[in-house]
């Protein structure tokens, strides 16, 4: 039987803010779940004590419904394995666990025979026919989306394509999705709830560098871009990220622009760096990554976490909705 979002994850608004490496932190994603909506923070590539710092204050700052993004694109299928041991280890049930695109079969199935809740992003038909079949949260990413693309299609007709095979799974819409107006049409082309992720950069709580943040709030969708050029850290993956001087001219050479820190490690970046800019970041943040979507027409200030939620908590469906209208 098809339920809402809210209804298959236990929380009050049909909306999942999305786990972004760098940006979506603790604080955020708490932040998101004590207003009602599902909050995910991004393991990235996270383990060990590192990880498990991280953990610590996700778990202290919530007992609501919240989660922890992986992703083995960037990692790889072994230390995927470790990170999935080390939060289901760590964590207390109500930690769900997010994938960002394709993951072993083997993966998907510990997750669930552990009894946690399983959200997985894909970009295909095929890999939602797999997801759904774990029984995950479906999130369905159209090339509207911020960041890393999965596929080539358009948000609302993999949304439709997906519902027509799937009439019973929870299918969640991710991809130029930054009002209540755009979630509702995401809604009415098939899903269940919507997941917003520039829409989250901007959030007081997100640890997205002051430019990187200013920069989302004054841009339009013209100002975004589809590109490949981010490559050193996430080779292989088209994404769409606001235009910069990097973006423009590909050729420069890959010299360090900056500097970061990460759970209390420092890097350098260099120029075509995946990494986005944080507010641990220094160096020359006009050329780093800064994913954003279609939404950023939609995305005009810096507001709290809370207030994001429940500006689109009107909109979304909750709990039982879906049942409800049907009598």
């Amino acid at each position: 039987m098809r339920v809402t979002l809210a209804e298959k994850l236990g929380i009050r608004v049909s909306l999942l803010q999305s786990g972004m490496g760098g940006v979506a932190g603790p604080d955020l994603a708490c932040a998101v779940s004590e207003a009602g909506a599902a909050g995910c923070a991004g393991g990235y590539k996270l383990v060990g004590d590192a990880l498990s710092a991280m953990l610590g204050r996700l778990v202290a700052g919530t007992g609501l419904p919240v989660g922890v993004n992986l992703i083995e694109e960037v990692v790889g299928p072994r230390t995927l394995v470790e990170q999935v041991e080390q939060v289901l280890g760590e964590t207390p049930p109500h930690v769900y666990l997010s994938l960002f695109g394709p993951a072993e079969d083997a993966v998907l199935k510990r997750i669930t025979d552990a009894g946690r809740r399983l959200v997985v992003q894909v970009g295909t038909v095929e890999e939602g026919l797999r997801a759904a079949g774990h029984g995950a949260v479906v999130v369905v990413q159209g090339t509207q989306a911020g960041g890393h693309l999965l596929g080539t299609a358009h948000r609302d007709a993999l949304v439709g394509e997906l519902r027509t095979l799937l009439p019973d799974a929870c299918l969640v819409a991710a991809g130029g999705i930054g009002s209540p107006r755009a979630a509702a049409e995401a809604v009415a082309a098939g899903a269940d709830g919507v997941l917003l992720g520039t829409a989250f950069v901007v959030a007081r709580e997100s640890m997205a560098h002051p430019y990187f943040k200013s920069a989302v709030c004054d841009a339009v969708e013209d100002d975004t871009v589809i590109t490949d050029v981010y490559e050193i850290g996430w080779p292989g993956r088209r994404h769409r990220v606001l235009a910069t001087d990097v973006t423009r001219d590909p050729d420069q050479p890959k010299n360090f622009i900056g500097r970061t820190v990460v759970e209390g490690k420092p890097y350098v970046v260099p120029r075509f760096s995946a990494a986005v800019p944080t507010v641990a970041t220094s160096g020359r943040i006009e050329e780093m990554a800064m994913y954003c979507g279609l939404s950023c027409g939609d995305i005009a200030q810096e507001v709290p976490a809370a207030d994001i939620v429940a500006g689109f908590a009107r909109t979304l469906p909750g709990p039982g909705a879906l049942e409800a209208g049907k009598g």
